[in-house]
């Protein structure tokens, strides 16, 4: 089979490092791809979100399979536009992945259909939303309702905060459309954790259970980034919780698209909280997670090419998950100032050699240049490793990470400390 991958960070680097072991595998494409994905997969310069040329590609080299990493070409409508051509490609479409693209729409079927989830209110004039605010108090949430890259939510401890964040998404713009509107919500407080899920319409079929670290500083300190690192499986969450999770989260919600007449096929991110009443939906994503991916991706044992071939058939129902007991971890290595403004194109040292049989190095924004790896991202490379308790393969990421180097380079010193048994 001739796979395209469509993407260029940590999260699509997993998918082509983890398609590349299926025997059924003869050739992977990424487009545009990185630094280090080029050793796995021929990078193609063609953006994610250029729909007509990636299309054309697909249909000049044959490829057999489409894999969408990231949300924008899906809320485009990559997939509708793809199935149009006769095109296997493995994502929701666009209706679909408006569970993503519109928070609003996305808490307005967990209200309608009884999904767990934090109340909410929704608003498109500033001065009504800093209205709720001060009606509600602190501590409250408030998400940009469009695509932020994972930076357009803010946990606001106090009410000034929260002003400000209506401000900045609002009025200052500085998520661009995505602050039109926002969503402020009830504040939930628990343990996190992120569930995954495979769809096919019909079937849902949970993966194992991780968590991110979203702020940039240890502690869960500072601004809220695309994450810092993961692990899993999650020790703190019991196993009843992610069963929970699945009976009156996950399966309802497959179900209220069925109901809604949307057709779901791929993978649902369900960003979970553990609270005093069960797990309450934080978000719904409608991809892989980034940086999860990197951490549940090597504990899967099942062939992925059956596995997204099954979810674009609709027959999920006959592919068996098997996992391995190991634990995984990943730690990102980020650019000094990120989330913020940082500075591109710093040589990296310390990678030659991605997987030592010990750890896995992922890039995530990286490229080559001048025959060198150099920094093209904010989050640059996540470093994960199987191991056979959590603290073993926290171990060993952390002396990997030891022989990376490159300018302003940052990282959580403390990903998984809260993994306890």
């Amino acid at each position: 089979m001739k796979i395209l991958v469509i993407g260029s960070g940590g999260r699509e680097h997993a998918l082509v490092w983890k398609l590349a072991q299926s025997a059924k595998v003869s050739k992977i494409y990424c487009a545009p791809g990185n630094g280090g994905i080029a050793a796995q997969a021929e990078c193609v310069p063609i953006e994610a979100t250029d729909v007509d040329r990636l299309v054309q590609f697909a249909k000049e080299k044959n490829v057999n399979l489409t894999v969408v990493g990231p949300e924008a070409p899906l809320l485009q409508g990559i997939v509708d536009r793809f199935q149009a051509e006769g095109l296997a490609i493995f994502g929701p479409k666009r209706e679909a992945a408006n569970l993503e693209g519109s928070k609003r729409f996305a808490k307005e079927i967990m209200e309608k259909y009884r999904i767990p989830t934090a109340s909410f209110r929704s608003f498109t004039d500033p001065h009504e939303a800093k209205r709720y605010v001060r009606q509600q108090g602190a501590p409250i949430v408030v998400k940009a309702d469009g695509l932020a890259a994972g930076k357009g939510v803010v946990v606001a401890r106090t009410v000034e905060e929260a002003e400000q964040a209506i401000e900045d998404a609002m009025e200052k713009k500085v998520f661009g459309d995505a602050g039109n509107e926002v969503v402020i919500e009830e504040y939930l407080s628990g343990p996190e954790f992120s569930l995954m899920a495979f769809m096919d319409g019909t079937v849902v079929k949970p993966m194992v259970v991780a968590q991110d670290h979203k702020p940039v500083y240890n502690g869960n300190q500072g601004p809220n980034t695309g994450g810092m690192g993961a692990y899993s499986p999650v020790p703190q969450i019991p196993p009843r919780m992610v069963e929970q999770a699945v009976e009156t989260i996950l399966e309802p919600m497959a179900q209220a698209l069925r109901k809604e007449g949307i057709e779901y096929k791929g993978v649902l991110y369900a960003g979970l909280m553990l609270t005093d009443e069960g797990p309450k939906v934080i978000e719904f994503n409608a991809r892989f997670g980034d940086p999860e991916t990197q951490a549940v991706l090597p504990r899967l044992q099942t062939d992925l090419v059956d596995v997204l071939m099954a979810v674009i058939d609709g027959h999920l129902a006959d592919i068996s998950l098997q996992w391995s007991d190991q634990a995984s971890v990943c730690v990102i290595l980020a650019a000094g100032g990120y989330p913020g403004t940082y500075e591109k194109g710093n040589p990296i040292a310390g990678i030659s050699g991605q997987e030592s049989g010990e750890t896995i190095v992922f890039h995530s924004g990286t490229k080559r240049e001048n025959g060198q790896i150099v920094t093209n991202g904010g989050r640059v490379l996540g470093v994960a490793a199987l191991g056979e308790s959590i603290d073993e393969a926290r171990e060993k990421v952390y002396r990997r990470i030891e022989e990376v180097s490159f300018k302003e380079m940052h990282y959580r010193t403390d990903i998984a400390d809260k993994a306890t048994f």
